[in-house]
């Protein structure tokens, strides 16, 4: 089934990996035409967020019941290659570890078969107060399924 026009894409998993298309706007790129380097951590952010709410985590619902939010606590990021204007760019993203109250994620900026840019996301689960917070229970189970298992 088609999602309606007006509905934006929340991408699809394959298997355990999230896959988030985007395209490259002119408000992308700096002056050199490239992608701006900080703006690989809006688009790893929205595939993020959109694998979350696909996978069944509301994290709105969770922010406003004062249970928590994810917090960024460790990131590491890699550019392997620009993206330019109005390329199409593939954010691959997998869970690697799940912890009591942090997940890792791995995820890979792709434009085809080339690698753009790489990132080691740990996302902990906050209480309001900004101490650490084990995951929602039903989250935890969501995310069991998601691991990566290599083969």
């Amino acid at each position: 089934m088609t999602p309606p026009l007006d509905c934006p894409s929340e991408g699809r998993f394959d298997g355990c990996e999230h896959h988030f298309a985007l395209r490259v706007y002119f408000e992308d790129t700096d002056l050199s035409g490239v992608v701006y380097h900080a703006n690989y951590l809006r688009y790893m952010e929205r595939a993020r967020s959109d694998m979350l709410r696909l996978g069944g985590c509301d994290q709105r619902a969770a922010f406003e019941a004062g249970e928590g939010a994810y917090a960024i606590r460790d990131l590491h990021i890699r550019y392997a290659a620009p993206a330019r204007l109005n390329d199409v760019l593939l954010i691959v993203s997998r869970m690697t570890k799940l912890r009591a109250a942090s997940v890792v994620i791995h995820q890979r900026v792709m434009q085809g078969s080339l690698l753009v840019a790489e990132a080691e996301v740990e996302a902990a689960f906050v209480a309001p107060s900004g101490a650490p917070r084990r995951h929602p229970p039903a989250w935890r189970r969501i995310f069991e399924t998601l691991i990566w298992k290599e083969s």
